[in-house]
């Protein structure tokens, strides 16, 4: 099979595409022919070598959907042929709280989607949602979940609450977009990008403003004079401060991600004076992402795809997603087929 081995750390040309022996299937496994699969920020960090656990050569990526080519001795519930998508979550465990000590994501250190086909255990296979393509099913995995356990689980978002999302136009940011406005949340975003900006309003956003200008977080208080309930936050860095002056008193802030770097100089005091609630999350087990797959379904809401690519021009997709200029995900196609 063709599949992307990453040998060495260092720029895109480190996506080679080479020749593999397809994998086989062990005891509750399954082999998915991949259709499609999806980059995430997390893919540019492993080829930088900015990520931990790193172990190569692999074949990096987390997002995928495809077919069902194999099952392993002791599965009973599938069949060949079966479309479905590929939870990038192993190894959760039982507590719903937090993952286990073996946990990790899909591709790298494991073999990950960037393949034209993958091994995963049982338990990391869903019934891909038939209204989606193969492109729109492959986007939703890492950001979609990651979306769900922070917005519903660690966030409580309720309908009608102020949500803010800071940095709009990444793959979680917009799928937090998607499942908040869908509950009826209000939500306002952040970006560099006025264009960006106009494209989260156009999918339900009820207004953004421009981190670039130094006083953005004095022009939300304006409209929000309260404050926001809820804030979900990947970016960190100096703007996160900020953050808690738009915070109403009692919010929750929610934080997985930190792209701008530590958060420099924060005052104490407009955290427990407000009685904030400051909440990590990563990823989400198989109950959240089936709950997050259902919630799609429900209201039949569409991952943003930014751009779908060839296998054979991977390079050339991530460069686009390392250099920002997408809104939603990038998506490459690894075998042309009808959904």
């Amino acid at each position: 099979m063709k599949a992307v081995i990453l040998r060495d750390l260092g720029g895109p040309e480190q996506y080679r595409i080479e020749d593999v022996d397809i994998p086989s299937p062990g005891e509750n496994e399954i082999l998915v022919r991949v259709r499609a699969a999806a980059f995430n920020r997390r893919d540019i960090f492993i080829r930088k070598g900015e990520y931990p656990g790193i172990r190569l050569p692999s074949i990096p990526g987390a997002d995928g959907a495809g077919e069902i080519a194999a099952v392993g001795k002791g599965v009973k519930d599938l069949a060949i042929g079966n479309k479905v998508v590929i939870n990038p979550a192993l190894n959760w465990g039982d507590d719903e709280r937090i993952y286990t000590k073996d946990f990790s994501i899909v591709g790298v250190p494991t073999d990950g989607t960037f393949a034209e086909y993958i091994k995963v255990p049982r338990e990391n296979v869903f019934p891909k949602p038939e209204y989606l393509s193969w492109e729109e099913a492959a986007a939703l995995p890492l950001g979609g979940l990651t979306a769900y356990r922070a917005l519903f689980t660690k966030g409580k978002v309720q309908k009608g609450e102020v949500v803010l999302i800071p940095g709009i136009g990444g793959g979680v940011a917009t799928f937090l977009l998607q499942m908040a406005s869908a509950l009826g949340a209000k939500v306002f975003v952040t970006s560099s990008s006025e264009d960006k900006i106009q494209k989260a309003i156009s999918l339900g956003a009820t207004g953004g403003v421009n981190y670039r200008d130094p006083n953005w977080d004095k022009q939300l208080r304006k409209w929000l004079p309260e404050g926001a309930d809820l804030i979900i936050d990947s970016v960190g860095g100096e703007n996160f401060a900020k953050l808690l002056n738009i915070a109403k008193h009692g919010s929750r802030i929610v934080t997985f991600g930190a792209t701008a770097g530590p958060v420099p100089q924060l005052v104490m005091p407009k955290l427990f004076l407000k009685q904030i609630d400051v909440l990590g999350t990563t990823m989400g087990s198989p109950t959240e992402f089936q709950k997050m797959l259902s919630f799609y379904d429900e209201h039949k809401i569409k991952p943003v795809i930014d751009s779908v690519y060839s296998f054979a021009d991977i390079q050339e997709a991530q460069t686009r997603m390392e250099k920002g200029l997408n809104f939603g995900k990038v998506v490459v196609t690894i075998q042309k087929q009808e959904s």
